[in-house]
């Protein structure tokens, strides 16, 4: 595991100094959107930086992110974390996904994987039912479809 250096332009995530301090050691992934990057510890906790409205600050949600997540995932302007316990937890802007609560309920337990499209997120639960939000035309409005994705769907 490993510590991460960051450079370029500080509106690009370029500088992390404000939590450097959190990123010298047990770093596993990292995962970048277009402006904003989030860090996964071996512990599971995230780190993130960069432009704080598109990630970089998951203040809003840091408890959930101080220990037990498994992987992350981002949209264009968004992320979106995976725990252990199925649980998933979105930060960042809202129009791109970071913002989940009309699915939240579906969301807090038995999730299996996340992916991404720039603008939507879609989260595959354990009986094969899938969960979308994000920006509606961009993929987070499935509701044309649901029929077809309470279950049975593998990836």
């Amino acid at each position: 595991t490993g510590e991460v250096v960051t450079w370029g332009r500080v509106q690009f995530g370029g500088d992390s100094s404000s939590v450097t301090d959190r990123l010298t050691a047990g770093v596993t992934s990292i995962t970048g959107n277009v402006k904003a990057f989030a860090a996964l510890k071996d512990a599971g906790e995230v780190v993130t930086w960069g432009f704080a409205g598109l990630g970089g600050d998951c203040s809003a949600v840091a408890d959930r992110l101080a220990a037990g997540v498994t992987s992350i995932t981002g949209s264009v302007m968004a992320f979106a974390a995976l725990k252990g316990s199925g649980e998933v937890v979105t930060w960042g802007s809202a129009s791109s996904g970071g913002d989940s609560r009309s699915v939240e309920d579906r969301l807090a337990a038995g999730v299996v994987s996340v992916t991404h499209n720039p603008a939507a997120f879609a989260a595959v639960k354990g009986a094969g039912e899938v969960v979308t939000w994000g920006y509606a035309s961009g993929g987070g409005d499935s509701s044309a479809v649901a029929d077809r994705l309470a279950a049975g769907v593998t990836s």
